[in-house]
């Protein structure tokens, strides 16, 4: 049985940003309820009006949606997370449309493993950097996202 839209964002929120404090687990929520609502772009097309799970099941975008990575097993995904209550109340606050200072607008997020931001993200230059919030770099679309 698939998961609802809620039990889905609640596991990619535990998944993706679990570890990174509350602040960082609405960043990586905001960014996908960026991408369901943008109305230009990649995105756009993916959404198609505000799918929520279309944004999140993307394929490519998201490591947690992958059972392999790099040819190996990842354990890391949805379908091993056991949301907590923190973790619903988060995709409740996301669904409902709140948004959080420092991610308004970002597109693309990563956790570089490194203390520096790159000044670009995703590769190509379609996000430039926005914030950092805890371990997690921020990125809102450029100019060149439009024509993807």
């Amino acid at each position: 049985m698939p998961y609802t839209t809620r039990e889905l964002m609640a596991r990619i929120i535990q998944c993706e940003a679990g570890g990174e404090g509350d602040a960082g687990m609405r960043a990586v929520a905001r960014v996908i309820m960026n991408r369901a609502t943008i109305q230009y772009g990649e995105f756009a097309r993916v959404n198609q009006g505000g799918n929520v799970r279309n944004v999140i099941e993307q394929a490519g975008q998201f490591n947690c949606m992958r059972s392999v990575l790099g040819g190996r097993t990842n354990t890391q995904n949805v379908w091993n997370m056991n949301p907590t209550e923190l973790h619903y109340e988060i995709a409740d606050w996301a669904l409902a449309g709140n948004n959080l200072p420092g991610v308004d607008h970002s597109l693309f997020f990563y956790n570089p493993y490194s203390p520096k931001c790159t000044t670009y993200f995703p590769p190509g230059g379609t996000g430039v950097i926005h914030n950092r919030i805890n371990d997690h770099c921020f990125y809102i679309p450029t100019e060149k996202y439009a024509d993807t």
